[in-house]
């Protein structure tokens, strides 16, 4: 079997865990170099994976001979960036979301991609979760019927940082794309209409700094379907992450993944496993999946399946959505 060997630019959270989860999939990558120009854990980390290249530049690591593919895990701001000077050096890439938060910026980085003959795969992880993958089996092959009512629930344990909120692009582009993007793979359809309503109900202070901490859109799409996407920034029990298709001939939906779906019941009460607390520990083996169909689509030459354009979409309906809010009115897409 062929070893893509990859190097990884941005070692913040995300990018620790990518690399953590390429080390483990020993079989399909070798990390042969890694990047981040603020990271104080480099040369450390290096020595733990036995990588044997760092840089802080991430442009002396596209340079590299033993660099076949890219990792990007670096600031939302340096992506469009990234990706085109990797797909001009021929490098396939994964990165994390978005692409840029600038309609005009992606387009321009999907020209360079398509003149580079490349792979882009966009990490919308979701869409490799056991769960939702087998929602959107039953809906594509038809099992489900015709799609009429598309829901999901996104909630996080706790709202981040206020600098981080300052930086984010606001609750639509920076938590709600991921549900966008998961709405369109579970409808196996276009969204036509967002009309969004958002409040400020966790902390006064996210309001302060111009956002929101709970909303909700609903959703009109090509094929007829309706949909709804609710999401708070702190959900006290844990991170919440359900999902449901309702179609003409039945209905599929996921519960939140659990340690186990035992319930104990006592003198005191039932008792059951707690949910996840937050995304990697929820999403650990969609995060581990999404590498492998990085890795198969670069082999077998195939599309993968969250391409640059899916990563366009979710952020067109993300500025669709804010725009909604702020005019309090539906929004119509067109492409």
């Amino acid at each position: 079997m062929k070893k893509i060997k990859i190097g990884l630019i941005g070692l913040g959270r995300i990018g620790k865990m990518h690399l953590q989860n390429l080390a483990n999939l020993r079989d399909l990558f070798e990390v042969t170099a890694i990047c981040d120009p603020y990271s104080a854990e480099l040369v450390e980390l290096a020595k733990q994976f036995n990588i044997s290249y760092t840089t802080k530049d991430y442009r002396d690591l596209l340079k590299h001979p033993d660099v076949e593919a890219v990792a990007i895990a670096s600031a939302t701001n340096t992506h469009a960036e990234i990706i085109m000077a990797a797909a001009r050096a021929k490098k396939n890439i994964m990165c994390e979301k978005p692409i840029d938060t600038d309609v005009a910026r992606i387009k321009e980085v999907l020209k360079v991609v398509a003149d580079s003959h490349v792979k882009l795969q966009v990490g919308f992880n979701r869409r490799f979760d056991h769960n939702f993958h087998t929602i959107q089996k039953a809906v594509a092959s038809g099992k489900l019927g015709e799609p009429q009512i598309i829901k999901i629930s996104s909630r996080d344990p706790e709202p981040p940082s206020y600098d981080y909120i300052k930086v984010s692009g606001g609750l639509f582009n920076d938590m709600m794309i991921h549900d966008l993007d998961l709405i369109r793979f579970l409808s196996q359809s276009e969204v036509t209409e967002v009309y969004a309503k958002g409040a400020v109900l966790v902390d006064p202070e996210i309001g302060k700094l111009g956002d929101i901490d709970t909303a909700i859109v609903t959703l009109k799409f090509a094929n007829g379907a309706l949909g709804v996407i609710d999401n708070s920034r702190k959900a006290v029990y844990g991170y919440d992450q359900r999902a449901e298709v309702f179609g003409s001939k039945g209905q599929a939906f996921s519960e939140n993944d659990k340690l186990s779906n035992v319930e104990i019941d006592l003198e005191d009460g039932g008792h059951l496993d707690k949910i996840p607390y937050f995304f990697i520990e929820r999403y650990q083996q969609a995060y581990v999946a999404e590498f492998k169909e990085f890795y198969n689509c670069i082999v077998t030459d195939h599309q993968p399946l969250v391409t640059g354009l899916d990563g366009l979409r979710a952020v067109q309906l993300a500025l669709a959505c804010h725009q909604s809010l702020i005019a309090k009115s539906p929004v119509q897409l067109e492409y």
